[in-house]
């Protein structure tokens, strides 16, 4: 398939997309950085449990 074929065929294809409104938009972002946030301290956490652990074994 040659580049301009392929830039065509995409260019189609994203006009099928359904983008999503104001609201949806604010509300997935709020969802994907309070999960970032929680994954990020729960393995810091779990991080921090292993390294004291790790501590007392050498100890």
């Amino acid at each position: 398939m040659n580049p301009v074929t392929f830039l065509k065929n995409v260019s189609r294809e994203m006009k099928k997309v359904s983008w999503p409104r104001g609201r949806e938009l604010t509300r997935y972002t709020i969802t994907v950085i309070v999960t970032v946030v929680f994954v990020a301290i729960f393995f810091a956490l779990i991080d921090l449990g292993i390294t004291q652990l790790l501590n007392l074994l050498v100890e």
